[in-house]
């Protein structure tokens, strides 16, 4: 769904692409770290630093 509102954004730690949480309708983030597999992503939200691995479901 393109031009549908995201949520918030995640940075790849691998690459540095920024993509939208699993919050948002079309889960770029989560998408690019199937695709690439690229599996830990940090949160890129002013203020909150905490990272997540899509291959544990778990934060690192």
């Amino acid at each position: 769904m393109l031009g549908s509102p995201w949520v918030h954004l995640r940075l790849c730690l691998t690459c540095g692409h920024v993509g939208c949480c699993d919050s948002s309708p079309n889960k770029h983030a989560r998408g690019h770290a199937a695709a690439v597999a690229h599996p830990i992503v940090q949160s890129f939200q002013p203020g909150e630093d905490w990272r997540w691995c899509f291959v544990h479901e778990a934060f690192v």
